[in-house]
């Protein structure tokens, strides 16, 4: 689910655990599960571009109005498309990531899958 991909994310970039519908931000510190939502909000989609400290990036946007990212981390090379600035974004670093998100489905506006593993 999104909240799987954002659980991830938030592990391995911000260094926060999950707990129960909150995000442990250590020194006993935490914050509510959907205080961070990358892939609906701009700024937590920036905050995650930020400390995953890409190499390159780029963003623009077709004449449709999708926005077309590329970034890469690590040497890995991450792109996507969408409607959404901060989807794109955030999809854009879990494919630079090798986190596969491949097998989401769109639900009003939102991804969805069981299927959501880090490589």
């Amino acid at each position: 689910t999104t909240n799987r991909l954002n659980a991830l994310l938030a592990e391995r970039f911000l260094g926060w655990r999950l707990g129960v519908g909150r995000f442990l931000l250590g020194g006993r510190r935490w914050i509510p599960q959907w205080r961070f939502q990358p892939t609906t909000r701009v700024a937590d989609a920036l905050r995650l571009l930020e400390q995953a400290a890409p190499t390159a990036f780029s963003m623009d946007s077709d004449g449709a109005g999708a926005f077309r990212v590329t970034t890469q981390i690590d040497g890995r090379i991450g792109k996507a498309t969408d409607q959404s600035q901060a989807r794109a974004i955030t999809y854009a670093v879990a494919r630079a990531c090798e986190i596969d998100i491949s097998n989401m489905q769109f639900e009003n506006g939102a991804a969805s899958t069981k299927k959501l593993r880090s490589k």
